[in-house]
């Protein structure tokens, strides 16, 4: 393999870290002018280790990139001193022109990576998740179901497909209850409640109907398309806590003219189990459309849907884990102390100092949505335990950001504020949107699998040469 020196060309490669010989003949980005920061990457050839050279994470203006020069493998860091002041550009509104997939449209991965079709044609897939069997959970927000598929021979296509419950309330979030290989329940977020089925592995329809577990969840909300009605849960590594994610109401504040703030929204709140004890597990969170458990600490992970009307570029999405307790600013404050939101200016200086800042910024209004930890092993070893993250893509850039999903590397459980692109290729180059990610789970098998509810496929990311990997018996 020869050695690369091209700057645009190493972009591409910064996040497969293991490779064949052909990666040389990869198409390559065009990267825009950036501030240098070197980043040391070594990737493995057919036969023995291979130093690269370095390579250029997009810093600065850079980094505030669209899907213009979004490419597999570019690696960007965007941090506080990058934000242009409030109102220095004008708001937008730029709603994606979804179109049909065109003729020959596809993701475009990292080199190294293959990406399939694993099925298509679905209603509205949003959050998808494994279960411990194998079998892929989806929730089809739209009709109000939770639907399986089942890959029983890894062959990578669903030889098993069905409705596992339907009557819902906007269903988003799916989690297993207890953790471990043998789960007895199912729990489903709703925008309104939380309900759990009785389940065992296996199961390809409910046995039972859904019991009400917290019944009143603040649900919906005065937004675009419906408001912040997506609704998460996760339980702790110890299985002692349900933490469940609730968005804001509105923009800037929760109560349309009100200004007495719902302290149950823009929140995670925890719960036990049983829905019992709730309080409020973090606040100041404008709408965490997506929560994981970090598996090497237990930590609780969001991805993280900012405010709008400030501007083209401000403020941006975040990843972060969240600390108990902790406060995050929304809506007087904007991802740093004594930072404020100009319309809330002056108010609550006794909350100044209790902002935490995020740990990853993400580009502004890339509607960042589920995430997941990369827990397989058939990915490069580089990425064990690193988050995946879904962004569906923005209604309020000029040029058009997000629809893509995004990597971000961790080391012991802690971001470096970096973050690479991994899936691109949503969108035309003439700006219309075919696809808009939203969930990702890792398979059984490994796999990296995608929900995409503008053209109702999941996507199948794997490594390596085709192979068919033997699923577990169910």
């Amino acid at each position: 393999m020869r050695r690369l020196n091209s700057v645009t060309t190493l972009v591409a490669f910064v996040a497969p870290l293991s490779l064949t010989a052909s990666c040389a003949r990869a198409q390559t980005p065009t990267a825009p002018p950036t501030t240098p920061v070197t980043v040391s990457v070594v990737g493995a050839g057919a036969n023995k280790a291979v130093a690269w050279a370095t390579t250029t994470v997009l810093t600065g203006k850079a980094a505030l990139g669209s899907f213009e020069t979004d490419a597999p493998g570019v690696r960007r860091r965007i941090t506080l001193a990058d934000l242009p002041a409030p109102y220095d550009t004008p708001s937008v509104d730029r709603g994606a022109h979804v179109i049909p997939r065109p003729d020959g449209a596809w993701p475009k991965a990292p080199v190294g990576f293959r990406v399939e079709e694993f099925i298509t044609h679905l209603d509205n897939p949003r959050k998808i998740i494994t279960a411990p069997n194998g079998d892929i959970f989806i929730a089809e927000s739209g009709p109000n179901r939770i639907r399986i598929l089942r890959d029983s021979t890894g062959a990578g296509k669903p030889d098993g497909n069905s409705v596992f419950a339907s009557g819902l309330t906007k269903p988003f979030g799916i989690a297993f209850y207890p953790s471990g290989p043998n789960p007895k329940y199912v729990y489903v977020a709703n925008t309104d409640s939380v309900v759990r089925f009785p389940y065992k592995n296996g199961d390809m329809v409910a046995t039972g109907a859904p019991e009400v577990i917290v019944d009143n969840i603040p649900g919906g909300g005065k937004l675009r398309g419906g408001g912040h009605w997506t609704r998460d849960i996760v339980f702790s590594r110890d299985d002692k806590r349900m933490l469940v994610s609730v968005g804001s109401f509105t923009n800037d504040q929760n109560g349309p003219n009100d200004p007495v703030l719902d302290e149950r929204r823009a929140d995670v709140l925890a719960f036990t189990p049983d829905g019992k004890n709730e309080k409020i597990y973090a606040s100041g969170i404008r709408n965490a459309v997506g929560l994981a458990i970090q598996p090497q600490t237990g930590d609780v992970w969001v991805s993280v849907n900012e405010r709008d009307n400030l501007g083209n570029l401000l403020p941006p999405d975040y990843i972060s884990h969240i600390s108990e307790g902790g406060f995050y600013g929304w809506p007087w404050f904007y991802l740093s102390k004594n930072v404020w939101d100009p319309r809330h200016k002056g108010e609550h200086p006794e909350l100044a100092d209790k902002v935490i800042t995020p740990d990853v910024l993400v580009q502004p209004h890339m509607a960042s949505l589920c995430l997941t930890f990369y827990t397989g092993s058939s990915f490069p070893k580089e990425y064990r335990n690193d988050i995946f993250a879904a962004e569906h893509g923005s209604w309020n850039r000029a040029v058009r950001a997000g629809y893509n999903v995004v990597r971000v590397p961790l080391k012991n459980g802690k971001a470096s504020g970096e973050y690479d692109d991994f899936l691109t290729g949503f969108v035309t180059p003439e700006g219309e949107v075919w696809g808009r990610p939203v969930g990702v789970t890792v398979g059984k098998e490994g796999a990296l699998y995608v929900s995409d509810d503008a053209s109702g496929t999941i996507w199948r990311v794997v490594h390596g040469a085709p192979t068919a990997v033997k699923q577990a018996s169910r």
